[in-house]
């Protein structure tokens, strides 16, 4: 584990960011690998103590997307850094961010019966922001076939 991430992951948000996918993980794994063997989650940010006391416990399969995604968010170079689904550059390998995808979708409704219920509403919030973001961005580009 290298000082930059280690010094990444005392950010606050980057924390919360952390536990909220760690708790996304969980609800994901237990609905779709429930036959699956689980044990808690062995990462460096685990090892830092960003999920508390206690880390998730997950498949091996959740395990290694967890494990990407805690370097994904350290070494995000957006300041702040919004959601990936509303980010222009995208960091994460295809299959990877194919997966995260998979997860968020099935947990993010969920996630309001396991504690979440303000972060959904943020994230709501933030996305329609975002939205208007990219809209404007858009309309202040003069289109290419116009310029020609």
């Amino acid at each position: 584990m290298d000082e930059k991430f280690t010094l990444k992951m005392r950010d606050p948000k980057v924390v919360s960011d952390t536990r909220l996918l760690g708790d996304f993980a969980v609800i994901y794994c237990r609905g779709n690998h429930a036959g699956a063997a689980k044990a808690p989650l062995a990462s460096d940010g685990a090892t830092l103590g960003v999920y508390g006391h206690k880390p998730p416990m997950v498949c091996d399969r959740c395990a290694d997307l967890l494990t990407y995604a805690e370097k994904r968010r350290a070494y995000c170079s957006r300041d702040p850094k919004p959601f990936c689904s509303h980010c222009d550059t995208h960091c994460y390998k295809p299959e990877q961010a194919e997966y995260m995808r998979e997860v968020m979708r099935y947990a993010g409704p969920r996630s309001l019966l396991h504690g979440h219920a303000i972060d959904g509403i943020k994230h709501v919030v933030e996305g329609r922001k975002a939205k208007k973001a990219a809209a404007l961005r858009g309309a202040a580009t003069p289109d290419r076939e116009e310029s020609r």
